[in-house]
């Protein structure tokens, strides 16, 4: 079984609404971010080129989240995201977020590797599929 991927996230100004916690849109973003980041530094594939040389990215096509409990400015958000399943083109990941010992979000991703000019999905390679498989949860 492998280990999660971790970032921190540092809450900023533009992440919060007017009453100075998270507006919940903007954990769709940090979500997104934290997908690049697992491929750049977690997967050893660098997204930016695979995006723009190999034309591959990485949609969501079905997100289930629970907002736990709000965080606020300039606080630290640690987010792990664990591979809870490998299809052909297909992964289902879990993203958890917790800041202060305490756990404030909670989501699902259905992210599928797909051909940005056909907009079709594509097979994930095996070597990618590999390394993916490190952070296999279950």
């Amino acid at each position: 079984m492998g280990q999660p991927f971790e970032r921190d996230k540092l809450i900023r100004f533009h992440h919060c609404d007017p009453a100075g916690i998270v507006f919940y849109p903007q954990y769709f973003v940090l979500f997104n971010e934290l997908v690049e980041d697992w491929f750049n530094d977690g997967l050893q594939q660098d997204y930016a080129a695979m995006v723009y040389a190999q034309r591959l990215g990485t949609p969501m096509v079905r997100l289930e989240t629970e907002f736990l409990s709000p965080s606020q400015i300039g606080e630290t958000l640690t987010l792990s995201l664990a591979v809870h399943k490998i299809g052909r083109s297909s992964l289902e990941l879990e993203v958890h977020g917790r800041s202060g010992g305490t756990a404030r979000v909670r989501a699902r991703l259905l992210v599928v590797l797909a051909d940005v000019d056909r907009r079709r999905s594509v097979a994930i390679p095996e070597p990618l599929r590999e390394r993916m498989r490190a952070y296999c949860v279950v």
